[in-house]
């Protein structure tokens, strides 16, 4: 039997002064795994009665990540991850993936929140500390606006549209997104993303982001006129030179055809 193929992270974002705690940033990426040739103990031989979480994760996590979460070569450890980075993965639909593939994709979660939370606490049995998951209250919009122009934009868009990135990657459109999971993603950086520990952003200022955020969800109608997929003012300035150039153009040839009559 073939030995499992070990998975090669991507890199990571290089360093920003003000950012740390990389090791969150991988720690539940989205990593092609792959379901290991080795058997899964079943949950009624490891498991006491009752250990919802205990069940669901012998059934749909010990492969890759290892029946104590200690990690395989088809997954990271998940010792110490913390909660917010489990509740992100599993509510936004990206883990459990069942086959390999490059990055992880937003997608309808396939448990129920009380089997997300069953699992939460039982990767927490596994020991060390990492985010908790975030109780998000109203923050201001404006400095919410500051900090995502400073932080998010240059990947995300000046309008949370998402943009590609290097080597295949995107970070991805934040309209979908609750509350709580831009939180989270702030805290604990999943993927590409890099985190944004209490020491770096306050927990106030996560809350005046993910105002901002949760701001840009309600504006996607765009009142004014057509968003042109919202690429953003300087993507969108260029069209519109560029539709007046062709205009000027078309009115230029037609004003020499009739001068030449």
């Amino acid at each position: 039997m073939r030995r499992p193929r070990a998975v090669t992270l991507p890199a990571l974002y290089p360093r920003r002064a003000l950012v740390v705690g990389s090791v969150l940033a991988l720690a539940l990426g989205p990593v092609a795994l792959a379901p290991a040739p080795d058997p899964t103990p079943t949950p009624s031989a490891t498991t006491p009665a009752g250990d919802r979480g205990a069940q669901l994760y012998l059934e749909q996590c010990a492969s890759c990540h290892g029946v104590r979460g200690q990690g395989s070569q088809q997954g990271p450890s998940l010792v110490g991850v913390g909660p917010a980075a489990v509740d992100f993965q599993l509510s936004t639909g990206r883990m459990p993936v069942s086959r390999e593939v490059s990055q992880a994709r937003r997608r309808e979660p396939v448990f129920s929140a009380d089997d997300i939370s069953a699992l939460v606490d039982h990767v927490a049995s596994f020991g060390g500390g990492g985010p908790r998951i975030p109780r998000v209250a109203s923050g201001d919009v404006v400095s919410g606006r500051d900090l995502f122009a400073a932080n998010c934009a240059p990947c995300h868009g000046a309008a949370g549209s998402g943009a590609v990135l290097t080597n295949g990657w995107s970070a991805p459109p934040l309209y979908d997104a609750s509350a709580t999971q831009v939180a989270e993603a702030v805290r604990v950086g999943p993927g590409l993303m890099p985190a944004f520990p209490g020491q770096v952003l306050t927990d106030q200022q996560v809350d005046d982001l993910t105002s901002y955020v949760r701001r840009l969800r309600t504006e996607r109608l765009d009142p004014g006129g057509n968003p042109l997929g919202r690429l953003g003012p300087l993507a969108e300035g260029l069209l519109a030179w560029l539709a007046v150039l062709v205009l000027l153009v078309a009115g230029v040839r037609w004003l020499g055809r009739r001068a030449a009559e």
